[in-house]
């Protein structure tokens, strides 16, 4: 598992260190049951405090993507595919947003933005309309 911390980044690092995992849970990176670095390990690894990692991994099992064996460790958790398909239906839902925004301020109708998801759509099934 590698979780890089920038410093810089204004965002805080319980914060990244969740992201990152969570990131690799969903990709399929850290596998099912997979056994997570210790808190303090982790802790020690990247030079921060283990209250901060223990935030993160706190958050991780509140939202169901690990689980903890008391005396054991921490896991991660069996995908959950309700949990991940919210979080998509999320992103996609901050996506048309953005759409609506632009296209309203570019004067871009509907029609030209659905057929434009059409297109991509058809791109990413490796087929069009008429095949």
């Amino acid at each position: 598992m590698i979780i890089l911390i920038d410093n810089k980044s204004g965002e805080p690092i319980y914060n990244q260190i969740y992201a990152q995992i969570r990131r690799q849970i969903i990709s399929g990176e850290l596998k099912e049951n997979e056994l997570l670095p210790s808190i303090r390990g982790l802790a020690k690894d990247l030079r921060i405090s283990f209250l901060t990692t223990k935030r993160a991994y706190d958050e991780l099992e509140k939202d169901g993507f690990i689980y903890t064996v008391q005396g054991k460790g921490c896991y991660v958790a069996p995908k959950n595919v309700e949990l991940i398909r919210e979080e998509n239906l999320k992103k996609i839902e901050e996506h048309i947003e953005q759409i609506a925004q632009l296209s309203a301020l570019g004067g871009i109708s509907k029609a030209e933005v659905m057929e434009m998801i059409n297109f991509g759509w058809e791109d990413k099934d490796g087929r069009n309309e008429n095949g």
